[in-house]
């Protein structure tokens, strides 16, 4: 009745304290909606066979290599409390660099539009609902679970993408590291998968508009965005994960043409892919988490080559240019079947 705590109530909070210090550093940025998953299926994964007492490697569901955070408690509190909303529009910062301001004849919108322009004359595909688009990459990619950014050595990853307009339960293959796994549904779509952003069928990506305004509000209004991330940022990088797809080229067009109307966007001289081909790059960093992406294109066609993250501040991860991760796009290309590569007959 004193109000003071007994010491049955004060010791799993004392144990919850020295746990609590056990812990790395939480991370200096979020992370998009589709790591979120990744990290939610893999911890869950991890549960699974700790509770069935038998060992087994998890692939990575990410649709394209990820930045792996911790898989502690952290990375548990991160699903359960969420932390991610969509935005409804209100593209604020973006209006005043649609509408014909200055920031529209900086040298990086010439330069996208010469991206846009050469992107929209290449040719069409003819997509089947039963095909799979592919994309081959070779990938680095830092692994945070040990505190600090541990790069992987540059490897091969495929991915194999089912095109059926209607939500599937199995999305496609993945091919990483000399092993190939089934993708899987998303969490929390029981009806399955359908297309979209997480799974940019060639059709899907036919129906965005192709006006870059309209398309811009579109993105603003459709990106899920976390609290400590700046909202031009996760557009900007929404763009990004589409590059590697086979697309139609007028939707490629209007990408390109929208990503110049972001505030914030800027050319990359040194750009270079996870090959190390140094081309032509699109830039944008976000402040708030301390990170820049860079697209990187190359000089002769103007052909998407890769990308490349960073760190551009000191974290406890790692310091000031930390690569978090890169790619070097082999082929991006359409095939009848899943594990099939181009001209094959064979899965």
């Amino acid at each position: 009745m004193n109000g003071r705590p007994n010491s049955a109530s004060s010791e799993p909070s004392d144990e919850r304290a020295a746990l609590a210090r056990l812990l790395p550093a939480p991370p200096d940025w979020d992370l998009p909606r589709e790591q979120y998953l990744h990290h939610k299926d893999l911890l869950m994964r991890h549960i699974d066979r700790d509770q069935a007492g038998t060992p087994a490697r998890q692939p990575r569901r990410r649709l394209r290599p990820a930045l792996l955070a911790p898989l502690t408690a952290l990375a548990l509190a991160a699903v359960v409390t969420g932390g991610i909303a969509l935005n409804d529009g209100d593209r604020t910062p973006a209006t005043g660099a649609s509408s014909g301001t200055a920031a529209d004849m900086q040298p990086v919108s010439a330069l996208l539009q010469q991206i846009s322009d050469a992107a929209g004359k290449r040719d069409a595909l003819t997509v089947r609902d039963d095909q799979f688009s592919y994309v081959k990459e070779k990938v680095r990619e830092a692994d945070l679970s040990s505190g600090k950014a541990v790069v992987s050595p540059l490897h091969d990853y495929e991915l194999w993408l089912s095109q059926n307009p209607e939500p599937v339960k199995t999305q496609g293959v993945i091919r990483t590291d000399g092993e190939t796994t089934r993708l899987n549904a998303e969490l929390g779509d029981p009806a399955g998968t359908p297309a979209g952003f997480s799974r940019p069928t060639y059709e899907w990506l036919s129906s965005l508009p192709t006006d870059p305004d309209k398309l811009l509000d579109h993105l603003y209004a459709k990106t899920p965005q976390v609290d400590d991330r700046e909202r031009d940022q996760a557009v900007f990088e929404q763009i990004g994960d589409l590059l590697d797809r086979a697309m139609p080229p007028r939707t490629a067009a209007a990408l390109y043409r929208a990503a110049a109307k972001i505030p914030g966007v800027t050319e990359a001289p040194q750009a270079k892919d996870a090959l190390g081909r140094q081309g032509l790059g699109i830039a944008r960093s976000d402040k708030k988490n301390g990170v820049v992406t860079e697209w990187v294109f190359d000089k002769e066609d103007l052909a998407y080559l890769g990308h490349s993250t960073r760190l551009t501040k000191d974290t406890p991860y790692g310091k000031a240019g930390t690569l978090l991760d890169s790619s070097a796009l082999l082929k991006s290309t359409i095939v009848d079947k899943a594990g099939q590569l181009p001209g094959s007959e064979k899965a």
